[in-house]
C-alpha cells in the first residue's frame, strides 16, 4: 500500500465534504456549517462540519476523519480474528442530515478506507460505506429517486452490485429488537477488496458522489410541504429508532468508541429532539401507519415491487 494511493482517497474525502456541506448550505441559503479541527490520540485527525438550527435541516453533521492506531479496534476483528493486533489508518467521510420539516426525510452516508499493517506482511486494505434513507411520511415517488440514483451509480461495476449492495442495505438497517427496518434503505457494503485498489476507489466516489443526486432533489421537492406539530410529533417519535440503531448495531459507532475517537464526532449523527412514547401504536388507516404497513418494507423501489426476505 502507497503512501500516494492514501493520499489520493484522503484528498477526494476531503473534496467530497467540501461538495456536501456546499450543496446543503445551498438549500439553507443563509446558515452555514462552523468547523472544528481535531488531533487524534494515535495520529492524524478531522475536520467536523456541523450545522445546526437552519430554516431547512435541524442538524447536520458532515465529518472527514483519518486516524491511525496500533492495534485494530474490536469491531473490525470480530469477523476477521487474523488481524487482531495489525497497526491501522482509518478515512473517511461520515454524514446525517436531520431535516425539520417531517416530509423531508433523514438521510445518511458514509465512505470509508481501512489499511490494516504488520511488519514483515503485506498490508490489508478494504473499503466500506453506503447511504440510506429515513422517511416519516412516505412518497413513492422520492423512494424511486433514491434507489434509481444508487443504481445508476453501481451500473459501470456489474450488474449484480446494485441488487446485492441493496440487499445488504436492507439487511443491514433493520432493528431486530423492534423487528422493523429503520428505513427505505439504499446501499451498504463493506470488506470491499474484491477488485484492485483502483477499481474499489472509482467504486467509493460513484457511492459518494452519487449521495448529493440521491438526496438534495428530495429536499427541494419537500421543503415547502405544510405539517403540523401531529407530523412534528411522529417524526420526533420516530427519530428514537435513529437513536436506537446507532447506539445498539452501527458498527461506524463502535469502531469509533473502541478506537478512542472523538466522541462528539461520532455521536454527532444523533438527532436534536427525540421522543420515546410507551407503547405507541399509529391510528389504522393513518399517513402514520402506512409507513409502517407499505414503506417499511423489503421493496424493489426501482420497478415498484415488494420483496420477499
Amino acid at each position: 500500500m502507497t503512501t500516494t494511493k492514501t493520499e489520493q482517497v484522503k484528498n477526494y474525502l476531503l473534496s467530497l465534504q467540501d461538495a456536501i456541506c456546499t450543496a446543503i448550505e445551498k438549500q439553507e441559503g443563509g446558515t452555514t456549517f462552523r468547523e472544528e479541527s481535531w488531533e487524534y490520540h494515535g495520529g492524524g485527525g478531522g475536520r467536523a462540519r456541523v450545522l445546526e438550527g437552519g430554516r431547512v435541516f435541524e442538524k447536520a453533521g458532515v465529518n472527514f476523519s483519518w486516524v491511525t492506531g496500533e492495534r485494530l479496534p474490536a469491531s473490525a476483528t470480530a469477523k476477521r480474528p487474523e488481524l487482531e493486533g495489525r497497526s491501522f489508518q482509518a478515512m473517511g467521510v461520515s454524514l446525517v442530515v436531520h431535516p425539520d420539516n417531517p416530509f423531508i426525510p433523514t438521510s445518511h452516508a458514509n465512505v470509508r478506507l481501512i489499511v490494516a499493517e504488520k511488519e514483515g506482511e503485506e498490508p490489508v486494505w478494504w473499503f466500506g460505506g453506503g447511504y440510506d434513507l429515513t422517511p416519516y411520511y412516505g412518497f413513492e415517488e422520492d423512494c424511486r429517486h433514491w434507489h434509481t440514483t444508487a443504481k445508476t451509480a453501481c451500473e459501470p461495476f456489474g450488474k449484480d452490485v446494485y441488487p446485492r449492495y441493496k440487499k445488504w442495505c436492507d439487511d443491514y438497517f433493520f432493528l431486530k429488537h423492534r423487528n422493523e427496518p429503520r428505513g427505505i434503505g439504499g446501499l451498504f457494503y463493506d470488506d470491499l477488496n474484491e477488485w484492485p485498489f483502483e477499481r474499489c476507489f472509482e467504486f467509493m466516489q460513484a457511492v459518494g458522489n452519487s449521495y448529493i443526486d440521491a438526496y438534495i432533489p428530495i429536499v427541494e421537492k419537500r421543503r415547502q410541504t405544510p405539517f403540523t406539530e401531529q407530523h412534528k410529533q411522529f417524526q420526533q417519535y420516530r427519530r428514537g429508532r435513529y437513536v436506537e440503531f446507532n447506539l445498539v448495531y452501527d458498527r461506524g459507532t463502535l469502531f469509533g468508541l473502541q478506537s478512542g475517537g472523538r466522541t462528539e464526532s461520532i455521536l454527532m449523527s444523533l438527532p436534536p429532539v427525540v421522543h420515546w412514547n410507551y407503547n405507541w401504536q399509529p391510528q389504522p388507516g393513518s399517513e402514520e401507519a402506512r409507513l409502517y404497513d407499505y414503506f417499511l418494507k423489503p421493496r424493489d423501489w426501482v420497478n415498484g415491487s415488494e420483496e420477499s426476505h
